[in-house]
């Protein structure tokens, strides 16, 4: 292992979730997903998200699964039925969870998000509280994939969250894992700006787009920001994989997107190519994972920041590092950088 897959693999560890946070949201997924085959008509269930393929970072936020109903017993629901909205289903759902789910978390309650039951449960480890979002969902008549709800809009929307999660956890083992590994430093990298241009699934699609078997991290992390980069740059915008929902957003503007793309490209590849050089690499790097990863000590700009980093309130702006209103992080674990307090 090289410098560059070094550093990464030091981001890796501050980046991970907590074990026991993990194994508390697939209980709560698992729980509701069990109370939801209960409802009257319910087919299947299935795991989705970040969950479901194992690319979690902390903190551990929500499970995510959905219920398959049969269009049978309801032949009103939806576009292939007689076109009746998905909100009075979902409401339904709602009444079902909330009550059972008490029984084993006592303070939960039933929400919704933009597509179906949300569960909030009231009940902290650690810290963190992981929900679950449930998707009520039908299968198409005469299509692959699945109808979903959209209740802000009151609509259906077509979507292969199943398959999504077959090709993210496919063979060979070696990619799959290299994959995950590439997905977690993807979201991590991403989230350092207040507004991200890139959703979870994108960076997903992406590196199951771009990351080939016996590829080190740091090449397969280069690879996918440098031809993203380029094909975003083109104008076309990233194909579902199972070509079942339109193409996916952005986030941000296409300008923004691929500038952050170019420049984690253009640090990532000095990185590799100084690979046995542990002060280029960590400058480089830390022009990628600012967050993570701190520059040299003999860097000017870098002392002055790590010498910065406990005074609370000193904006990022006013050290020449980019416009924003966020401030240098004072409790970090960084590579190099002091032992969080």
């Amino acid at each position: 292992m090289g410098h560059t897959d070094d550093i990464l693999s030091n981001v890796q560890g501050q980046i991970a979730a907590d074990d026991d946070v993990l194994a508390e949201a697939r209980n709560r997924t698992n729980l509701v997903l069990e109370i939801a085959l209960g409802f009257p008509g319910a087919r299947r269930t299935f795991r989705s998200g970040s969950l479901a393929v194992h690319t979690f970072n902390d903190p551990v936020t929500d499970g995510d699964g959905g219920v398959v109903l049969d269009r049978r017993y309801y032949p009103s629901l939806g576009p292939d039925g007689g076109g009746d909205i998905p909100n009075g289903i979902v409401t339904e759902m709602c009444a079902l969870l909330g009550p059972e789910v008490r029984k084993t978390y006592p303070n939960a309650r039933c929400d919704t998000s933009k597509r179906g039951p949300k569960m909030l449960f009231g009940d902290p480890l650690k810290g963190q509280d992981p929900t679950v979002d449930l998707v009520v969902a039908l299968d198409r008549r005469d299509a692959d994939g699945l109808w979903i709800p959209h209740l802000e809009k009151k609509r259906w929307d077509a979507s292969h969250p199943e398959y999504h999660v077959r090709l993210l956890n496919g063979e060979p083992e070696s990619l799959r894992r290299l994959r995950r590994r590439v997905i977690r430093l993807l979201k991590a990298w991403n989230k350092q700006w207040t507004d991200p241009a890139f959703s979870s699934f994108h960076l997903s699609v992406l590196a199951l787009l771009y990351v080939e078997s016996g590829m080190s991290v740091g090449t397969a992390l280069c690879t996918v920001f440098e031809t993203a980069a380029k094909y975003l740059e083109s104008g076309d915008n990233t194909k579902d994989p199972a070509r079942v929902s339109p193409p996916i957003k952005l986030l941000l503007g296409r300008s923004v997107a691929v500038d952050r793309l170019q420049k984690a490209a253009t640090n990532m590849a000095r990185a590799l190519d100084h690979d046995d050089d542990q002060q280029i690499v960590q400058n480089a790097l830390n022009r990628v994972f600012r967050d993570y990863v701190d520059p040299p000590a003999d860097d000017g700009l870098g002392s002055t920041v790590s010498g910065l980093r406990g005074v609370a309130g000193v904006g990022t702006a006013l050290l020449g590092l980019r416009p924003s209103v966020q401030t240098v992080p004072t409790t970090r674990r960084a590579f190099g950088g002091p032992v969080p307090r």
